[in-house]
């Protein structure tokens, strides 16, 4: 018999990323981000990918204000304090009740069950929504992390989208009821 402890699960709890945070991020300004989340976020935020990120996010809200308790929000480690990454829904429910989660790990947290720990608070919050009736999650071929990171979530593979230059990304989906046993 094993005598390995397993790991704890990692918790986490959000933060929203305000219009004003994702612009001051979206300008490579990460004390000006940090102190507009009311965090000290993590110089990944800044990087050009999470800069084009928030730059986009940003210009969702300025659309759509409505849209802003959906998308982006700091994943800050607890009981520490620390932020790990960003996660956060592509918008509001669809009409059809249909949600899509998207989230990063800082590279620095990455391997240690943040991933998953994100990944279950943004179900958990989708589940309680009368609305949602299905959570997609769209993950790259190639991004062995997050494949593995939904596994175990009651997610089903329902098709793959993209072309041979951009890659090829898989379509995943949970209906609303199968995530209340999420947790």
């Amino acid at each position: 018999m094993n005598n390995e402890l397993l790991p704890t699960p990692k918790c986490i709890r959000f933060v929203e990323l305000s219009e004003k945070t994702l612009r001051a991020l979206a300008d490579g300004d990460l004390a000006g981000g940090s102190a507009e989340a009311g965090v000290a976020l993590d110089e990944y935020f800044v990087s050009d990918r999470s800069r084009y990120i928030f730059g986009y996010r940003a210009d969702q809200i300025a659309r759509d204000p409505s849209a802003a308790p959906w998308i982006a929000r700091a994943a800050v480690s607890e009981p520490d304090g620390t932020v790990v990454g960003d996660a956060g829904f592509h918008g509001p429910p669809s009409e059809a009740g249909v949600l899509e989660v998207g989230y990063t790990v800082a590279v620095a947290y990455r391997r240690q069950g943040y991933a998953r720990a994100m990944l279950r608070e943004l179900l958990v919050r989708a589940a309680g929504e009368p609305c949602v009736r299905t959570v997609r999650a769209t993950i790259k071929s190639d991004n062995k992390a997050s494949l593995a990171t939904i596994a175990g979530f009651g997610f089903t593979r329902v098709g793959e989208k993209g072309n041979e230059q951009d890659g090829f990304e898989f379509v995943f989906e949970v209906p609303a009821d199968a995530m209340q046993t999420v947790g």
